[in-house]
């Protein structure tokens, strides 16, 4: 049975030691759903939102937010990002935040991909709260990782490939 990483054998909260790891190329890709209504969705589309540009600031989030994402999340390593990319496209009634992180590191960039479409959400929530404070952000989840020992892993496949 797989163990916490980040659990001492003491059970305590613990930084895993990746001293002994070799660098290789590494990615991850997350996505997070922010359901808005028609109201909202009609101030996107004739760009009439009172905050500003509402794409370009969520993303700037995002990725400072990816950046930061030790500072954010206790037992993550700081890395040196090579790559964010976030993609938010509106589809029906939900704005989809997609975001994109590479590294070339001894440990992988899930976490700040996951960091950079939550932080890009909720920035996108704080930006359309004026019209509506019953949206709802959902289903924030990890798609894809690639690189390190473990190789590739989606959520269609659901397994490593080493």
């Amino acid at each position: 049975m797989p163990q916490l990483s980040h659990i001492s054998s003491y059970g305590e909260a613990n930084m895993v030691d990746i001293s002994h790891k070799l660098k290789s190329e590494r990615s991850a890709v997350a996505r997070a759903y922010l359901e808005i209504n028609t109201a909202i969705i009609h101030l996107i589309n004739n760009d009439q939102l009172e905050k500003g540009d509402l794409y370009a600031t969520a993303r700037i989030a995002g990725i400072q937010a990816a950046k930061r994402c030790s500072d954010l999340i206790p037992l993550c390593h700081p890395l040196v990002i090579t790559k964010v990319s976030i993609d938010i496209v509106l589809e029906a009634s939900f704005l989809v935040i997609t975001a994109q992180c590479k590294t070339t590191a001894q440990t992988g960039v899930e976490m700040e991909a996951l960091t950079a479409a939550s932080v890009a959400a909720l920035v996108l929530y704080d930006m359309c709260k004026g019209v509506d404070k019953g949206i709802v952000i959902k289903n924030i989840a990890l798609l894809e990782k690639t690189g390190g020992k473990s190789g590739r892993w989606n959520t269609t496949s659901q397994h490593t490939d080493d």
